[in-house]
């Protein structure tokens, strides 16, 4: 099986997430459903950056070292900064 770490962006709230799945279709439908805790808050969460991995440990190894830097410079970095 393959896993994804991913990052999304809502334009609406200018923010970034961070996370990782199996199934990125399913996930962003539950991103913009309003059915994810922590992104309910908008419902135009667009994926700007992936990584996939064999092993969920290893995907929810690089979800938490991404999310361990605190650092919105780096998540831009990752995503190359095209966020308009």
């Amino acid at each position: 099986m393959e896993y994804f770490v991913y990052i999304i962006y809502s334009k609406s709230l200018e923010r970034y997430y961070v996370g990782h799945s199996q199934d990125l279709d399913d996930r962003m439908n539950r991103h913009n459903s309003g059915r994810t805790k922590y992104t309910k808050i908008a419902k135009d969460w667009d994926i700007k950056y992936t990584e996939k991995y064999f092993t969920r440990s290893e995907a929810m190894a690089r979800e938490k070292d991404i999310k361990r830097k605190k650092s919105r410079k780096y998540i831009e970095f990752l995503v190359g900064k095209d966020v308009g």
